[in-house]
């Protein structure tokens, strides 16, 4: 069985975070692990309060897996402390990973900033270089290149600018682009791809970014390549929005396991 490791916060809602992307692993058969970064007091309306792990548990947690594992696939989610980031980055180089998904959590839907800027500097600077596909919503694309995304073709711009930051391919998710498809952008280097998918209307799309570079990092852990697994991850999350579950009083969770659900009969 493959193997991918997630190192990202806890969510209590289960929602997002480690929880959504060990459910996402699961329901692509690929085995899930994880290095928790971060505990979170939250549920369906808001986050109340968090707790960072000490920068050397992190690290030790990722490295103590490599030494017993076979890891084909690493996620990486939210990390808002620079000494976090310099520890995930440490423990990285230590072990020679297998190709990493950044899900650079730096801007909320809504457009809030969640890293000041020193802190998404570090990110740059020490976990894009050792990452293999980053995936960033339109507000972070716009952070970090500084300017604005209005179109399909400033987004393919946008991609090739955060390329020179030294990853190797960007996914940039276009769902706060407008309009009545969701577009998304791919570009490794050297050809661009537009993937689009119809806009689903719910208010229940908690953790479908955390969902979504996960199951690029699980279809990679597969075997599969670069515009193939983004392809079949879009297509997991689409579904997983079009069946998700309306728990709680807020924004209910995606469904991570609607496909299995279905073929049992479960509403």
């Amino acid at each position: 069985m493959k193997i991918a490791l997630t190192i990202a916060g806890s969510d209590s809602s289960g929602g997002a975070g480690i929880q959504a992307d060990l459910k996402t692993f699961q329901a692509h058969g690929v085995f899930g692990m994880s290095a928790v970064t971060a505990v979170t007091v939250q549920n369906t309306q808001k986050v109340y309060d968090i707790q960072e792990m000490a920068p050397r548990i992190v690290h030790d947690q990722i490295t103590c897996l490599f030494e017993d594992v076979k890891i084909h696939a690493v996620k990486i989610g939210m990390v808002s402390g620079i000494e976090l980031i310099k520890a995930i980055a440490k423990a990285l180089k230590t072990v020679n990973p297998p190709p990493v998904v950044l899900d650079p959590v730096m801007v909320s839907k809504s457009g809030y900033r969640l890293l000041n800027q020193d802190a998404q500097d570090a990110l740059v600077d020490y976990l894009f270089p050792l990452s293999e596909v980053i995936t960033p919503n339109i507000y972070e694309a716009e952070a970090l290149i500084g300017r604005e995304i209005k179109n399909i073709d400033d987004m393919k711009s946008a991609a090739s600018d955060i390329l020179k930051l030294k990853t190797k391919k960007v996914v940039i998710k276009g769902g706060h682009l407008g309009g009545d498809r969701a577009t998304d952008v791919l570009y490794d280097g050297r050809e661009y791809k537009e993937l689009h998918s119809h806009r689903v209307k719910t208010k229940n799309t908690h953790g479908t970014g955390c969902t979504f570079s996960s199951a690029i990092a699980a279809n990679i852990a597969l075997g599969k390549k670069f515009f193939q697994a983004v392809s079949l991850a879009k297509k997991y999350i689409t579904g997983a929005i079009e069946h998700s579950l309306s728990i709680g009083q807020g924004y209910g969770p995606t469904h991570h396991f609607f496909e299995l659900y279905t073929k049992a009969g479960i509403n």
